[in-house]
């Protein structure tokens, strides 16, 4: 359903630093960097589509704009612990812990990041917690 989604930056080597570590971990392989145009783009795992593209906005305004969020996928509930901590440790600032979402659904577990632009990101589980 989804090809891309594209999350803006005024810092692309700030973005690098956050966004690196946290795809890593959530399984998203760095797919290239291209400075001239600003641009960072992960894969899901795997390869292939959904992108996730950080960059310079296209029409060279400020980013990002409010009231939009990106939730990326975690293959298992310490990812989400994880991807949360690395955030905040590479600039991103707490927007809700790691915990469950229980008005989402049963097994909703998620947490809330700014990244180091303003952009909101969420880290999420949909699974139940292993035995």
């Amino acid at each position: 359903m989804i090809s891309h989604v594209f999350i803006g930056t005024d810092d692309l080597d700030a973005a690098l630093a956050f966004y690196g570590p946290v795809m890593e971990t959530l399984g998203n392989p760095l797919k290239f960097v291209d400075r001239d145009r600003g641009w960072a783009v992960w894969t899901a795992p795997g390869g292939g589509r959904p992108f996730i593209l950080v960059g310079r906005p296209f029409d060279g305004e400020a980013a990002p704009g409010n009231g939009h969020m990106t939730a990326l996928l975690a293959p298992a509930r310490a990812a989400v612990d994880a991807a949360y901590a690395l955030a905040l440790a590479n600039g991103g600032t707490d927007e809700g812990p790691p915990g469950l979402r229980p008005q989402y659904h049963a097994n909703y577990y998620g947490a809330y990041v700014r990244d180091p632009a303003g952009a909101k990101l969420c880290f999420c589980c949909h699974e139940a917690e292993p035995r």
